[in-house]
């Protein structure tokens, strides 16, 4: 944890595409964004990698098993630096667990309504369209 303070949490989330190229989002239980759509994801656990949290979280929070890939960029939203990887779905059944009240695959339309409607966490859709990361259907 090189260069962070002891108040930095460090996170990771998961930028996952289905096959029509719809991106998987989870509806936040607990703050910060609790009720609003963002990414799965969440805290990296004392002694556990950044790729070993993605698979833990995206599991907890979707009910599906993932292959973490690169990282496609990190933001910082307050203490939380959250670095956020490209994923491949690999097995499991999308269900909402854990902190994710529910769990979808939003195409393009949909997330330009959730966000138009205030819907998705702080910046999200401009991050992800800074990373050329939006749904592609």
């Amino acid at each position: 944890m090189t260069g962070l303070t002891s108040t930095t949490v460090r996170c990771v989330g998961g930028i996952v595409f289905d096959a029509h190229g719809s991106l998987l989002l989870i509806r936040r239980v607990n703050d910060p964004g609790s009720g609003q759509w963002s990414l799965p994801g969440g805290r990296v656990e004392p002694g556990e990698s950044d790729k070993e949290a993605v698979i833990r979280e995206l599991r907890e929070e979707t009910g599906l098993d993932v292959i973490p890939g690169t990282l496609v960029g990190s933001v910082t939203r307050g203490p939380f630096e959250i670095h956020d990887y490209a994923c491949e779905v690999a097995g499991g059944v999308l269900t909402p667990g854990d902190d994710a009240s529910d769990a979808r695959w939003s195409d393009a339309a949909d997330l330009t309504a959730l966000d138009a409607a205030g819907e998705l966490v702080d910046a999200l859709y401009v991050t992800l369209r800074g990373w050329n990361a939006l749904p592609r259907a």
